[in-house]
């Protein structure tokens, strides 16, 4: 039997990158995966077929994860269309990077707003939801976490993704519900692309001081993701599992 078989998982900023990835390693262990979107309804269309075609389930849903109303409407949803909920990847997150002098209240509430409030409020909602044997949420952290130069803010909205996973999986766990982080080191992403961190001297300092010698490609975090979800991680919770090819 395939690991995720009969499990409803949604997976937040699935799109593109790392959450597409995630929700196709998911359909392919057998989960009904719903691929969330703020705005690229093709992206998340293009995930959806790619699971169907390979024969697996999906839907897209769009919902801004900042913002309380999509959420419950998002996993409202889910729950009618699907009648149950096992599995929420809270990877929705936005980053930004920014001089102390230059910081402003929007740079700071934008990724808050979503990194942090977003996750804490989708956590909420499906802890409500999981029925009598639990479930497993897992929070998209970053190697970010331990702080960046002209990283502040969005340093600080990973670290406290880790206490919040922390926090939750000491809260939720009499309820069956296992928390977890997973913390990527430098990926491969559209995102990265888009900043010019791809074949930059950056990335070529990052590969120099990785152990593994390269970046992560998506798939390399969609399956931890699927472990994590899984059985196999049934008596693990409140961790913070950093995926960098070694590099600290």
């Amino acid at each position: 039997m395939k690991k995720l078989t009969n499990k409803v998982a949604v997976v937040s900023g699935a799109s593109k990158g790392i959450g597409a990835s995630i929700a196709t390693h998911f359909a392919a262990e057998g989960a009904t995966v719903v691929v969330n979107y703020s705005t690229s309804k093709e992206g998340a269309d293009k995930v959806v077929n790619e699971i169907v075609s390979n024969g697996g389930k999906a839907i897209a849903i769009q919902g801004d994860f900042s913002k309380k109303a999509d959420i419950e409407r998002l996993f409202d949803e889910t729950k009618t269309k699907f009648g149950r909920i096992d599995i929420l990847v809270n990877n929705a997150g936005v980053y930004e990077f920014s001089p102390l002098e230059a910081i402003t209240e929007e740079h700071f509430h934008r990724q808050f707003n979503l990194n942090v409030l977003g996750l804490i409020l989708a956590s909420q909602k499906a802890a409500g939801l999981f029925d009598e044997k639990g479930g497993s949420i897992i929070n998209i952290s970053s190697v970010a976490a331990k702080g960046l130069a002209t990283g502040a803010v969005y340093s600080a909205t990973k670290a406290a993704v880790d206490t919040v996973t922390r926090s939750l999986s000491q809260e939720l766990g009499s309820r069956k519900i296992r928390v977890n982080s997973l913390s990527p080191g430098m990926v491969e992403t559209e995102g990265a692309h888009t900043a010019g961190i791809i074949g930059s001297d950056f990335q070529k300092t990052v590969e120099s001081q990785t152990p593994l010698g390269r970046i992560g490609i998506p798939s390399d975090i969609g399956k931890i993701a699927v472990f994590l979800a899984s059985d196999d991680a049934g008596w693990i919770t409140g961790e913070t599992l950093l995926a960098s090819g070694g590099m600290n």
